[in-house]
């Protein structure tokens, strides 16, 4: 049924503009090769309260905010059977919040040790900004520990035009929230023509959620988890094995594509801006 004088809205047109917004996470994609720092920082954290928990299940719920991180893993049954074991009780809110505090005053620590940018990074950013492309980011991080990590890394030549940390939004990934502020913050034209690079799966999925293109960072970042000389170190056949499980976990999570790095995503940029030419839905 069509209402007698109702307005008519313009039809709709795809965005066939260039890309004019990347909004990049910090560990794992633009510092921190293998996304070092939260992991140590977690479990030094639980090792604090006498409960000693693996890399890999510090590493599960990477992405999101930092005091979700711990109650995700204390709803791991190992890690909560260990708790109980070693506790004699359940964890509760108070067990969270002494371990979030544990945790920020590694961290502030952590992050300042593996803060060393990821090769390419700045090579990648400063030819996005010579295309006119706004550079924006997002963090798990909270307020208080990027007070710490920002300063260093702007010493060492990163300075994102805007920064939005978990802090600053109601909700963290994987929900919209952050690259929404970016992308506001930055004037872009249109959702579709903004870039989210991010290694972890609740990330991309955010970027999703927003109406971007979304990039999966896989070897640099939590999904291989390894240190740049640790990662150097491997046969290429030992590097491939351990990067087809990150890349299928980041497509599930909804990425268009995957890197290996940071290093490898000008031409990533080129595809996106073809397909938005001919008028391509994300």
């Amino acid at each position: 049924m069509t209402l007698k004088n109702a307005p008519q809205s313009p039809s709709y047109q795809p965005y066939r503009g260039p890309v004019t917004t990347a909004i990049f996470d910090w560990a794992g994609t633009i510092i921190d090769f293998g996304c070092i720092a939260p992991v140590e920082a977690f479990r030094k954290a639980f090792a604090q309260r006498e409960v000693e928990i693996t890399d890999a299940e510090a590493r599960l719920p990477m992405g999101v905010a930092k005091r979700e991180h711990i109650e995700r893993i204390l709803e791991i049954p190992e890690v909560q059977a260990r708790w109980r074991a070693r506790t004699g009780a359940p964890s509760n809110d108070d067990d969270v919040a002494v371990l979030y505090r544990a945790f920020l005053e590694i961290d502030r620590v952590s992050v300042g040790r593996y803060s060393d940018l990821i090769p390419g990074a700045l090579e990648t950013i400063a030819a996005l900004r010579a295309r006119g492309v706004a550079i924006g980011s997002t963090t798990g991080y909270p307020r208080e520990v990027m007070t710490t990590l920002r300063p260093v890394v702007e010493a060492r030549g990163y300075q994102p035009d805007h920064v939005c940390t978990v802090s600053d939004v109601a909700r963290g990934r994987p929900w919209p929230d952050m690259v929404l502020v970016n992308a506001l913050a930055l004037g872009a034209p249109d959702m579709r023509g903004c870039v989210v690079v991010d290694d972890s799966p609740s990330g991309l999925a955010s970027a999703r959620a927003a109406g971007m293109w979304a990039v999966g960072v896989t070897a640099s970042g939590n999904e291989v988890g390894l240190s740049l000389a640790d990662w150097a170190a491997l046969t290429p056949e030992a590097q491939a094995a351990r990067l087809v499980p990150g890349r299928r976990r980041q497509l599930d999570a909804g990425a268009h594509y995957t890197i290996d790095s940071i290093a490898e995503l000008l031409p990533v940029i080129d595809a996106i801006e073809i397909r938005l030419t001919k008028g391509d839905a994300l």
